[in-house]
This record gives structure tokens, C-alpha cells and sequence, in this order.
């Protein structure tokens, strides 16, 4: 039996990310979530918003919280900057997707495609 795959569109994906790089991206919950959550918005957002987000996501208590706040910080955002999908303004607290994080958009719709 084959399949026939002529009718099979190509993902488009942005050639600025490496297919390691974004893999391992979504290889953690908290950031593929905070990388989803970036896609649905416009513009930057705060990164207290953003870990709230993340933590309403878990049913995180305030303690809970705050823990998310920290590992976000120290792991997750400095991954992310570096790899070029995201800006952080440390003066307002904000974040923004950059244009390489589009690459992501089609696993991340495949991911929560129930939150769609």
C-alpha cells in the first residue's frame, strides 16, 4: 500500500532557526507554552502576565508562582533570547516574539490545537 503525497503542501519554515534549535525549544512545557502564548498576542506583553499565564496553565499556587517566576527568568527566557525568538525589555518588563519565532508556529499548532 502507498500513500499518495502529491497533493501535500511543504510547511513553511523560516531557514534562520536550525531544526536542533527549534526542537529543543519546544522540548520544555513552560517555554513551548509561553512560545504559544506569544503567538496568539500582539505586541509585547509582560513578563508577569506571561508567567501568570504559565502558571494558571499548571494550577500553580503562589508559591508555585513564584517558582515558575524564577525558572522562567534564569532558564527558559535567556534560551529563548538567544536563540533569536524573542526580545526582552528589561526596563518595561516586557517580551516580544521576533520574526525567527515563526518558525515554530507549526508545531506549536500542532501541540494545542485543542486551544485553537
Amino acid at each position: 500500500m502507498t500513500t499518495d503525497i502529491s497533493d501535500a503542501k511543504p510547511v513553511d519554515i523560516d531557514p534562520s532557526l536550525a531544526q536542533n534549535t527549534i526542537f529543543e525549544l519546544l522540548l520544555e512545557e513552560r517555554r513551548r507554552y509561553a512560545l504559544y502564548y506569544l503567538s496568539r498576542t500582539v505586541g509585547a506583553v509582560s513578563l508577569e502576565d506571561l508567567i501568570d499565564r504559565i502558571a494558571d496553565r499548571t494550577d500553580a499556587d503562589h508559591d508555585g508562582s513564584d517558582r515558575i517566576a524564577v525558572e522562567f527568568h534564569h532558564n527558559h527566557l535567556r534560551k529563548l533570547i538567544d536563540a533569536g525568538v524573542l526580545r526582552y525589555d528589561e526596563d518595561a518588563g516586557t517580551v516580544e516574539r521576533r520574526t525567527a519565532a515563526r518558525s515554530l508556529d507549526p508545531y506549536l499548532e500542532l501541540t494545542y490545537v485543542d486551544d485553537l
